[in-house]
């Protein structure tokens, strides 16, 4: 059986207030849901870890250019 987490089992398995998850999901930073049932969204729990990893840590600012980056 397929599992999907909810945006309240992802704030869980990162260990992040669900108003934080919620807020993710608003600014499109989220990743587009595996599923959906009506206005539920579901996520693989493997799609959530991968974007975890990918994603900056606290605090970071991801408005400025690489050091590598000119910024032309």
């Amino acid at each position: 059986m397929i599992r999907y987490l909810s945006k309240g089992e992802i704030a869980d398995r990162l260990g992040l207030s669900l108003e934080t998850v919620k807020s993710y999901d608003r600014r499109g930073y989220l990743p587009p849901a595996d599923a959906q049932t009506g206005r539920n969204f579901g996520w693989l729990p493997e799609t959530i870890d991968a974007w975890a990893e990918s994603r900056p840590g606290r605090g970071a600012r991801t408005d400025l250019v690489d050091q590598g980056e000119s910024a032309t």
